[in-house]
């Protein structure tokens, strides 16, 4: 292990593959520094082994409703999360929809960010009457709040999860682009944009191959800061019946399912009200983390 270590710190690595490896153990020795950061990751490595092992953390079938148990208070025999109106377990509920809540927040971490990132690129790269549309482009969608954005979209999309991950992607994306647009404009008089350029690269070349990769350290803190944003309004699709739809174990639908039961039976919509707030903290402290990390202004700290 002493001779592993030493490889990966070492101050003058022999290979590409070495240099990689080393910079990823230091980023991983000064993120477990952070204590919440590290909270952050265990919550997020919890969703994942909640939504990878559901048929096994499950204790009944989400869907499956019994009315003769319904109702039925947290710490009851075989349902220690209590049931719904439909007398469907809880637990069952919010472990398969770990799953649902995964499968949005993926979905809109491979797409909304992807297209920001060349927007932002290619206005900050070229500059002038491209900057100028593509940014006044971005200056519409930032103009409106995401969740009535989103809405809107769903409402002429109609309702569905496709749909649902489809409005959040395109409401998702302006930001990321304002980021990329930033870092492009740093980076485009650099030293080395102007070698590879002399070289002969092309524009598209240069904007993938270099001006990209130097972007992806500020893309990827803010998707993991806006994870916690995509999960609410998500559940805010789900909770005016706009998102998910009904049986699907969705934390948003659920709350809205139990809502109307909220002072007598308050654990049907508590229960996937703290699973959407304990996975949102953990993708924030996550997100705080990897910043401190990732961020080359704060690698000397």
């Amino acid at each position: 292990m002493a001779t592993m270590t030493e490889w990966l710190r070492d101050p003058s690595p022999s290979s590409r593959l070495q240099a990689r490896l080393g910079q990823s153990y230091l980023a991983w020795l000064r993120m477990r520094r952070n204590p919440l950061a590290m909270v952050g990751l265990f919550i997020i490595l919890l969703l994942l082994a909640m939504a990878a092992f559901a048929p096994w953390l499950a204790t009944h079938d989400p869907l499956t409703q019994n009315l003769g148990q319904r109702l039925l208070p947290p710490g009851t025999p075989g349902h220690w999360l209590g049931t719904d109106d439909f007398g469907r377990d809880i637990w069952s509920r919010i472990v398969y929809g770990s799953r649902i809540t995964l499968y949005i927040v993926t979905l809109v971490a491979v797409t909304a960010p992807l297209l920001g990132l060349m927007i932002g690129t290619v206005a900050g790269y070229f500059g002038g009457w491209v900057d100028q549309v593509l940014m006044r482009i971005t200056d519409i969608f930032l103009a409106f709040p995401r969740l009535i954005l989103a809405l809107a979209l769903v409402a002429v999309l109609g309702p569905g999860i496709e749909n649902a991950v489809l409005a959040i992607a395109l409401t998702a994306w302006p930001p990321y682009a304002r980021v990329a647009r930033a870092e492009t404009l740093t980076v485009r008089t650099s030293d080395y944009i102007a070698a590879v350029r002399l070289q002969g690269a092309g524009s598209g070349r240069i904007i993938w191959g270099h001006v990209m990769p130097m972007c992806l350290p500020s893309v990827i803190i803010r998707v993991t800061l806006d994870m916690a944003g995509v999960i609410l309004i998500a559940a805010g699709l789900g909770f005016l019946g706009l998102g998910v739809q009904p049986p699907t174990p969705e934390w948003g639908l659920m709350i809205s399912s139990g809502r109307k039961f909220l002072f007598e039976q308050w654990w049907v919509a508590t229960m996937p009200g703290l699973a959407i707030f304990i996975v949102s903290l953990g993708f924030n402290l996550l997100g705080d983390g990897l910043r401190d990390v990732l961020d080359p202004r704060s690698s000397g700290k």
